[in-house]
């Protein structure tokens, strides 16, 4: 059944039109698959370290050959020798004995099984901490590609317009120089500035084939046109919770110098077992059954554990290294955080500043234009108000595509839910 979903989806899936599709198609790749299995196993690890605090049991079944007969169960002297003035007793010893039975141990008291618990559960939130800031991470770049990926559009559309109006100017200037009253290398300068649009327009697609590749390897979709994106809210400071995978780290590695310590601590153990032997009786050949069983405590005092005394320094310097590097991460965080909030009203002012002066270039190559068919204006001058609009254009879609990355960057560091900012 669930094959056939998928089958059944699987066109709807790899047409992904929107962004909130894009990030479905994210949550069942292999990138966030492999994260689930990380989870998945530290879930494993803290259940088995819950379940060594539950007693063990274990069922066994021997047969034992002895070179001269040896005691089935321990007999008490004064038995012992009822069934030595007696020789119709069957006495309990035999050379060979079939023996069967369970035995059980359980922990009653060891500190450091507590504490690894902790441990492990301190894990099981880091590995689901840190799955959490993957899948924000992997929706910022699939953001940021297509924000790219928006603005090579645009830009290549700029370039049509640049090459229209050339194709317009070429062939009003092929008229005037077929008449006499223009040189032939204008037309060749205009040609050349056509062939750098060309060229322009080729390199575009390039960028956008590793875009594309970009965004399918993390979602498994191959867009063939970049979808639409809008704003639906605003990133929102706060503590920089994508450290939590390290914090969560360092609450296990405490727990395990904790544990370490522990270990050196008494101990305090429940043990038992039941056995039934079966034999023939060495002094007469009868068959003889016995049961026997027992139930105890065992207190396990450490004197001497130079290995442990190492392991304990050893988990003090893990400790000690994932405290420096959380310092170091959050000095970082904080420093680029700083830079990419400031950046964003320069970049906002930057669009408004180029919006302005591209209608001002626009209105400047209308009138170069009207000025270079009347012959007041060179090719070269003209061919610099025709590049000046789209570099002009270039800036301001480049601008815009970094807005969105800034945004997105800023949503990784304060673990901000990506999918509530962007449609």
């Amino acid at each position: 059944m669930k094959r056939l979903l998928i089958t059944l989806l699987l066109p709807w899936l790899l047409e992904a039109q929107s962004i909130p599709e894009l990030f479905d198609t994210l949550k069942a790749h292999p990138q966030v698959k492999a994260d689930t299995l990380v989870v998945q196993k530290s879930k494993i690890a803290s259940d088995m370290v819950d379940s060594s605090l539950y007693p063990k049991i274990d069922l066994f079944a021997s047969y034992d050959n002895y070179s001269t007969a040896t005691g089935m169960v321990p007999v008490p002297p004064d038995q012992l020798l009822d069934m030595v003035k007696d020789k119709s007793v069957a006495q309990p010893f035999s050379t060979d004995i079939y023996r069967a039975g369970a035995n059980f141990s359980m922990p009653i008291f060891v500190k450091s099984l507590y504490t690894t618990a902790d441990k492990a559960e301190a894990m099981q939130r880091s590995a689901e901490a840190k799955k959490h800031i993957n899948i924000l991470k992997n929706e910022a770049l699939i953001v940021g590609a297509n924000a790219n990926f928006l603005y090579l559009v645009s830009l290549k559309k700029a370039l049509d317009g640049k090459e229209k109006s050339l194709l317009e100017t070429h062939k009003t200037l092929q008229i005037k120089v077929n008449n006499g009253r223009s040189p032939a290398s204008a037309l060749y300068k205009i040609n050349d500035s056509l062939n750098e649009v060309a060229i322009a327009k080729n390199n575009i697609d390039l960028q956008k084939q590793k875009l594309i590749s970009s965004i399918e390897s993390l979602t498994g979709v191959r867009l063939l046109e970049p979808v639409s994106m809008e704003h639906i809210g605003k990133y929102e400071e706060g503590s920089f919770d994508s450290l939590k995978p390290l914090q969560e780290k360092i609450k296990a590695d405490r727990a395990s110098r904790k544990a370490q310590k522990e270990r050196l601590y008494p101990a305090l153990y429940a043990h038992g077992s039941y056995v039934y032997s079966q034999g023939k009786a060495y002094n007469n050949g009868k068959d003889v059954d016995e049961t026997y069983g027992n139930i105890g405590l065992i207190l396990k005092i450490p004197l001497l554990e130079m290995n442990q005394y190492d392991s304990i320094a050893l988990s003090g310097v893990t400790l000690r290294a994932s405290e420096v590097e959380l310092e170091k991460m959050r000095d970082e965080l904080r420093a680029e955080a700083k830079m990419l909030s400031s950046s964003l009203s320069l970049l906002e002012n930057s669009q408004k500043l180029y919006t302005r002066s591209i209608e001002n270039k626009k209105e400047l190559l209308k009138i170069a234009k009207v000025n270079f068919n009347s012959g007041r204006l060179s090719t070269e001058e003209y061919l610099r108000y025709e590049d000046a609009v789209v570099v002009q254009e270039a800036n301001l879609y480049k601008t815009e595509a970094t807005q969105w990355q800034t945004e997105m960057q800023l949503a990784v560091i304060y673990a901000n839910n990506i999918e509530e900012m962007v449609r």
